[in-house]
């Protein structure tokens, strides 16, 4: 494998080039409308996204990331010197240094995420900051099935999944197990996998962090409608829609909604689509898991959890996972 220290973007080829508008026309076809919750982070986006996880109300980054230097050590000893760390939905990579500086030699990584310019400007600070570790990365939608860099075809070694920022509660469960199957099959049998898990906890705490005070979360949602409008020739009307956080307790999760004030109709890509007063499109669902429904999970999908760290007021917990029955 090359030794330079960032390649040019690896773009997925099972990445539709058409995907958004696919998902887009569905979604608002659909009754009740929705849309996947990938699209949300364009560059506009992803920066507003940067924005929230500083917010007082936003625990989880602060909690996960103070969590994380906790246990990076620990992680390394476990996984051992020269791995190969893929992280999915990458974003900014913040809090990816203080895993890399923990492994003893890494030989590459491996940061997967959709959000274009952002994207590479994430991974060129990162390559300043870790100039000695190879930068592979890989432009591809996560959610779906991709392939990983030619360069790592035939490496051998132990290999990390880094899946932090609870993301993976944006899966329904059964897509949860999927995704996390479809990781251990391509990270192959010398795998771990570092996962951040948001906890159950009181609704009072959730709610504020996906509707905070100042409105930021807000403009995050509403930011995908004016990426339709511009991307798709739309022309959904932003000011007929509010943003609303609600929270699930049969389902354990929050749900985010774009909720219209009005009846209007919009058109997309020539696409006519009706609103009515108090309907929905549902953009996002961020599932809340405790230990027990977590390690079912993850044996559901072929691994098992070999260490769980928690932060002290049970508010977020890491999990490494290894193969279940040794792979």
């Amino acid at each position: 494998m090359s030794q330079a220290t960032q390649a040019t973007a690896f773009v997925c080829p099972s990445l539709p080039e058409n995907a958004f508008a696919t998902d887009v026309l569905a979604g608002l076809g659909h009754t009740p409308k929705s849309l996947p919750s990938v699209w949300l982070y364009d560059q506009r986006g992803s920066e507003l996204f940067e924005e929230i996880t500083g917010l007082d109300e936003y625990y989880q980054t602060r909690t996960e990331t103070a969590l994380l230097g906790e246990c990076a050590a620990a992680i390394a000893d476990v996984v051992g010197p020269d791995a190969i760390v893929v992280e999915f939905g990458s974003g900014s990579s913040r809090k990816t240094p203080q895993l890399l500086d923990a492994l003893v030699t890494p030989r590459a990584y491996v940061p997967v995420d959709i959000a274009g310019d952002f994207f590479d400007d994430a991974v060129a600070t990162l390559a300043r900051r870790c100039p000695g570790i190879p930068m592979l990365p890989v432009r591809a939608d996560f959610t779906r099935p991709f392939h990983l860099p030619p360069q790592l075809q035939d490496t051998q070694g132990p290999r990390l999944g880094f899946f932090p920022g609870s993301t993976i509660g944006n899966f329904a469960p059964g897509q949860a197990a999927a995704f996390l199957a479809h990781v251990g099959k391509m990270l192959g049998p010398h795998r771990r996998m570092v996962v951040g898990v948001d906890a159950c906890k009181d609704p009072a705490v959730l709610l504020p962090a996906y509707d905070d005070a100042r409105g930021v979360t807000a403009q995050f949602d509403l930011n995908v409608l004016a990426r339709i409008n511009r991307e798709l020739d739309g022309d959904l009307p932003l000011d007929a829609f509010r943003h609303e956080a609600r929270f699930n307790a049969a389902a354990s999760r929050i749900e985010m909604h774009l909720v219209a004030q009005r009846p209007f109709q919009a058109n997309v890509l020539g696409h006519r689509f009706i609103f009515m007063t108090g309907e929905s499109v549902h953009t996002e669902n961020s599932y809340k898991y405790g230990q027990t429904e977590f390690r079912a999970l993850a044996n559901s999908a072929g691994w098992d959890v070999e260490r769980v760290w928690l932060d002290a007021r049970s508010r977020f917990a890491i999990y490494l996972l290894r193969p279940a029955n040794g792979g």
